[in-house]
């Protein structure tokens, strides 16, 4: 549930890491920090790419798990709605107040089904993947069930190896169970290759969306073919929007890491070389560390070790710093190479998380900072929603 916070009820260190109004140095740390110009640059970018290709963009909800940057995405960059991954996130945005909800992802638990059929009535439109013409089965029945109407998309596996179908006769066999069922709606296709949006080349990542786009665009006629229009082909991700957006098959976008950046997606290349974080997307999502001992002469520690970021894709790179390198760390620690002594105890400084998504679900708070202050606080809405 999206919880109404009363700040003046809350204390810094104890509740939360900051307020409103004070300075950046006073924050509590480890905490997350926002960038606020950056962050708003990101998503008015993005925006007006998506417009200028005449693209819904349908931002992914499961990167930020936040409420309060959902809407900031439907203000400043027109997008049309959110993904999520799990029904619990999907209730959580539902409840927000967003009106367009995929859960891009296969419902088959009973229990979660039943939740997910139940969301329309909140005010939101949902539209579920789906993969098995069993499953369409189980999802009109709960629809029926509470009198509410779901979407689908029939996903494809167009390179991720994950869920999906593999087939045109695929896709057009569950379309027609989908157009069948009481209580659903077929709305399109799924198709997103997530398997290469991390590979640094943007030649190998065309190469691998030029069979996505071919798997899509065969689907898309085997579906006319047999009468059924496709309203929606979504996919595309930061490091691929661009070749999704310009196939003539894709009308909608799923992009959620370009607002926020980092490490792991900041080291791809764009089309003339270039890291994407030096140019097409700016960092605006922080860990806030201090220095917290310098005990040893070439090492510093810093109080953000792995409870407070994912290293799954790799250690943080300290910001806008070339002369210390975080190296290492344990539960509590970061270790910093810091070869020349210059860190001082209770320094801070920022760190670009490896992989935003999973360091954001770790966090309670989002410091939202503009010009040295602190302008706004955040709770990250839907962390921990895993079920």
């Amino acid at each position: 549930m999206n919880k109404q916070f009363n700040l003046d009820d809350l204390q810094v260190g104890y509740d939360v890491p900051a307020l409103p109004g004070m300075d950046e140095s006073d924050i509590q740390t480890p905490c997350l920090v926002l960038d606020l110009d950056a962050l708003e640059r990101n998503i008015r970018k993005m925006g007006d790419y998506a417009r200028a290709h005449g693209m819904r963009h349908r931002v992914h909800g499961k990167m930020h798990k936040s409420v309060d940057i959902a809407k900031l995405q439907e203000r400043l960059g027109g997008a049309i709605g959110v993904c999520c991954q799990k029904v619990s996130e999907a209730e959580v945005f539902a409840r927000g107040g967003i009106d367009d909800i995929l859960v891009s992802n296969q419902v088959r638990d009973p229990a979660k089904i039943d939740r997910l059929a139940q969301l329309p009535n909140l005010g939101s439109g949902i539209i579920v993947c789906v993969d098995d013409v069993d499953n369409v089965a189980e999802l009109s029945a709960a629809a029926q069930r509470h009198g509410t109407n779901l979407g689908a998309f029939v996903e494809i596996d167009c390179g991720a190896g994950r869920c999906g179908v593999t087939s045109t006769s695929a896709v057009v066999e569950i379309a027609k169970a989908v157009q069948k069922a009481p209580g659903l709606s077929f709305r399109g296709i799924q198709a997103y290759q997530g398997a290469m949006q991390h590979m640094d080349s943007y030649s190998d990542r065309k190469a691998k969306l030029d069979v996505a786009i071919a798997m899509v665009r065969d689907a898309v006629d085997g579906l006319k073919a047999e009468g059924i229009d496709c309203e929606l082909v979504s996919g595309g991700g930061t490091g691929s929007y661009y070749f999704e957006s310009n196939s003539g098959v894709y009308n909608e976008l799923q992009c959620g890491s370009y607002a926020f950046m980092d490490a792991d997606y900041g080291r791809i290349l764009d089309k003339d070389g270039k890291r994407i974080d030096q140019g097409e997307w700016e960092n605006a999502f922080f860990i806030l560390t201090q220095v917290m001992s310098h005990a040893k002469a070439d090492k510093a520690i810093c109080d953000a070790g792995l409870k407070a970021q994912s290293v799954d894709s790799g250690l943080p790179v300290i910001h806008g710093r070339d002369d210390v390198k975080y190296v290492k760390c344990s539960d509590e620690h970061g270790v910093i190479e810091d070869p020349d002594g210059v860190l001082k105890v209770g320094e801070k400084l920022r760190l670009v998380p490896g992989h935003c998504d999973p360091t954001a679900n770790v966090h309670d708070w989002y410091v939202g900072v503009r010009n040295g202050k602190v302008e706004t606080l955040w709770p990250v809405s839907a962390r921990g929603k895993a079920y």
